[in-house]
């Protein structure tokens, strides 16, 4: 092992050093390969030819029913195929399994029974599925915005119960059961089927909301969120709301899903929001009810979609706002986004993300205005700002490299599902640009001007840590064109 003093000697940052002696020791204690490491088990000698695919054999789905998993492969028995492409098909299919989110580990093999015929073996490690998360967390969009914004006041902070049923029945359901207290209090209940008939093309999803917050955001004051009240909630409800939604997906290939949306609301504040803000519903009112028909199409081929490193990902979301019911909103949304992942060989993987948002009519009341600072989309650097607009541009780019990947596996653990622990690690510097255009109404008041019809830029570098059941841990560090800079942390994958 290389001594830690030469390595300083010969001008290698600390940081590094401390990084390969990490990965060093790590690597020597690694007893299991990458969850999705292409599993080759025949040799380039066999010569090419023709087979024909007996039997597929799974194992290891004690949960899962057969046709959960033998929906995501392209063979079926009868099925013909060279030798010299099965292997690179195998792995796509390997990869499309494990997307379902259902297991730890996924590996498919082919097993030569003669000249003319071999048999797949899927072998599958499952998760658990069954997850009563204790809620205690953060209201805010972020981390970033509670700890700058609003003095990282723990009066701030949700608490209650969510229930996760993931792959109920053994078909890749999902029932989640979310009650909440504290700064919003909330409940919800969502049922998930994704296949409904025998071709396994065909889901529906089911999703009721019930809200009574004490405390919500009234206005934006200099692109940041005000509250009423200001801090701790209120004795009583500022804002009532329930709702409903049916969603309808066809899913034709492995790669493409349609969906065909229904939502209702139906909400009620208190005569002091309105005070407050007359523009947060139409005309001073107090109460608001809609209905929504959504369109949405996803087109997935991204290698892993809890951290993709390869492969490329097509949304279309367009939403008609104000259809089947007398509603107190009318809007037209559309949303593009398109991103794409490049293995740049020797560990290093560039990525790239594009999203593209216009709705109309531009004069909308104030809990209808759409913004960067929202989930994924947002400048990095910005994250404690929301710049809000009817129509907006961004572009996220992020060049990475791969200093450590290992699987261990757990003997001692007692729970089956939890014995498998894969991390990786990625050093990162990312380059953001977006655009938001106004509001007609901010611009009349000239308020929340700062930040938008401008180009926003962020830079900077970072670590992503990848664990187990798809967690991603982001440190950022991160300047901007305001010349801002700092430190932000988040628990999600960047886009």
């Amino acid at each position: 092992m290389i001594e830690f003093s030469r390595l300083l000697k010969k001008g290698i940052p600390l940081i590094w050093v401390l990084l390969f002696f990490l990965t060093d020791n790590l690597a020597a204690q690694k007893i299991a390969r990458d969850t999705l490491a292409k599993s080759k088990i025949h040799k380039d000698t066999i010569p090419n030819r023709v087979v024909t695919i007996n039997r597929v054999l799974i194992i290891g789905n004690k949960v899962t029913r057969e046709r959960i998993i033998s929906r995501e492969l392209s063979f079926k028995p009868g099925d013909t195929v060279s030798t010299k492409r099965i292997d690179a098909r195998l792995l796509l299919d390997q990869r499309k399994i494990y997307n379902l989110r259902l297991f730890n580990t996924v590996t498919i093999q082919w097993l030569e029974l003669n000249e003319n015929q071999v048999d797949l073996l899927v072998e599958v490690d499952e998760r658990w599925y069954t997850f009563p998360v204790p809620i205690f967390e953060i209201s805010d969009r972020n981390f970033n915005e509670w700890w700058q914004n609003y003095g990282h006041d723990f009066r701030r902070v949700n608490y209650g119960l969510r229930l996760y049923q993931y792959n109920f029945r053994g078909r890749n359901e999902t029932l989640r059961f979310t009650a909440q207290f504290g700064f919003t209090r909330r409940f919800d209940l969502t049922y998930r089927i994704p296949y409904i008939d025998r071709q396994q093309r065909q889901g529906l999803n089911f999703e009721f909301n019930y809200g009574e917050p004490k405390n919500i955001a009234y206005k934006t004051d200099d692109h940041k969120l005000k509250f009423y009240p200001e801090t701790k909630p209120s004795d009583r409800t500022v804002k009532f709301s329930r709702g409903f939604s049916v969603s309808y997906t066809f899913r034709k290939s492995f790669y493409e899903t349609h969906t065909l949306s229904y939502d209702y609301q139906n909400n009620h504040v208190l005569d002091t929001i309105a005070i407050l803000n007359p523009n947060y519903y139409k005309n001073a009112a107090v109460r608001q009810q809609f209905s929504a028909i959504t369109y949405s199409f996803n087109s997935e081929h991204r290698d892993v979609v809890a951290y993709p490193l390869k492969g490329y990902h097509f949304t279309i979301f367009a939403q008609r706002t104000g259809l089947l019911i007398q509603s107190d909103v009318h809007q037209w949304e559309l949303n593009l986004t398109y991103s794409r992942f490049f293995d740049l060989g020797r560990n290093y993987y560039l990525s790239n993300f594009t999203s593209a948002y216009v709705s109309s009519p531009t004069q909308q009341p104030y809990s209808f205005f759409s913004a960067l600072g929202y989930r994924k989309q947002l400048v990095r650097g910005y994250e404690v700002y929301v710049i809000e607009g009817p129509q907006f541009f961004l572009n996220k780019t992020t060049f990475r490299k791969r200093i450590f990947s290992g699987t261990w596996k757990l003997d001692d653990m007692p729970i089956q599902q939890f014995k498998h622990f894969p991390l990786a690690i990625y050093l990162k510097s990312f380059f953001d640009f977006g655009y938001v255009e106004n509001y007609p109404y901010y611009e009349v008041l000239q308020l929340n001007n700062r930040l938008s019809n401008r180009v926003l830029i962020g830079t900077g570098t970072g670590f992503d840590i990848v664990a187990a059941y798809d967690t991603v841990i982001r440190l950022e560090y991160t300047f901007t064109r305001e010349k801002t800079h700092g430190f932000f942390f988040n628990v999600k994958k960047e886009f």
